[in-house]
């Protein structure tokens, strides 16, 4: 487990790549190979010394003042979603020492989620590990159950799916809010991204980005038998005890309301058979 002076250092040596210097004032030069900013133009532009960005870049320094971040936010050209990040991993939260409680649902919530029975809800942790979700989010995505993990279901969608450019932005969406809302010492979010690591190369890829965004709407492919590949628009909530709720939506007049009115059809017929049938359609359906 790498220590929050590692993880700042990498964080803004990934970040000094992705500036460009005309971006920020520096006049072309052609001859020049290094794709970046050097660290003399940040800590130029950041009003500090050469010096002493190199430490924070070597992970050396342990805890910048306020108005060196302030300085770099502005010479690495953060947004606020990135900046917000960056004060994190500057200024990390206290340990937790003991055992980390799992979060939990609280029952209004829960209430909520069960009375929402026209839409696919589910309700997920700063981790996107599924905690819970209803009938039709289950019906529309088969692998969002309790205990699966939304970013892992979304590198493990279909080829039909992982062909789309929609499913190209949703999986890039997943993984900057997999880094914005993980805390990079939490076990679970490691081993999300180790797996990930070794059998996903893009998500390889997008994690080196550095990119961390917070989780607020989208659009996300779903493909469903009769309909072929079908775009949802999506809106994520928040929830008591640090829980998302990830909502699917059908704008009136769509494909996907269409979907979502022959899901829940099959859900009530299903639901209104006899408990042997029941159990008949269960196994004809694995």
């Amino acid at each position: 487990m790498s220590s929050h002076p590692d993880r700042l250092a990498h964080y803004l040596r990934a970040r000094r790549a992705q500036v460009k210097p005309e971006d920020v004032g520096y006049p072309p030069d052609p001859g020049r190979r290094l794709t970046g900013l050097k660290r003399t133009e940040v800590a130029e532009l950041a009003g500090i010394s050469a010096e002493y960005y190199t430490r924070l870049e070597q992970g050396l320094s342990h805890q910048p003042s306020e108005q060196v971040l302030a300085g770099l936010t502005r010479a690495l050209k953060l947004n606020s979603d990135a900046a917000a990040y960056f004060y994190r991993l500057a200024v990390p939260e206290p340990p937790v020492f003991g055992q980390r409680m799992a979060p939990t649902v609280t029952e209004p919530v829960r209430r909520i989620i069960e009375q929402w029975s026209d839409v696919p809800v589910y309700v997920y942790d700063r981790n996107q590990d599924v905690i819970m979700a209803n009938d039709l989010a289950s019906a529309l995505f088969p692998a969002i159950v309790s205990g699966s993990n939304a970013v892992q279901i979304a590198f493990g969608m279909s080829a039909k799916l992982r062909d789309t450019p929609q499913w190209n932005t949703m999986v890039r969406t997943v993984v900057a809010a997999l880094r914005f809302h993980g805390d990079p010492a939490d076990p679970r979010l490691q081993e999300i991204v180790g797996d990930l690591s070794v059998h996903e190369p893009l998500f390889r890829t997008i994690w080196a980005d550095y990119d961390a965004v917070p989780l607020t709407s989208g659009t996300v492919p779903a493909y469903v038998d009769g309909f072929g590949i079908v775009d949802f628009p999506w809106q994520n909530l928040r929830a008591p005890g640090g829980l998302f709720i990830g909502v699917w939506l059908a704008p009136a007049g769509t494909v996907a309301s269409t979907v979502l009115e022959h899901l829940r059809s099959q859900l009530r017929g299903f639901v209104d058979l006899p408990s042997e049938s029941r159990e008949e359609n269960r196994l004809v359906g694995t």
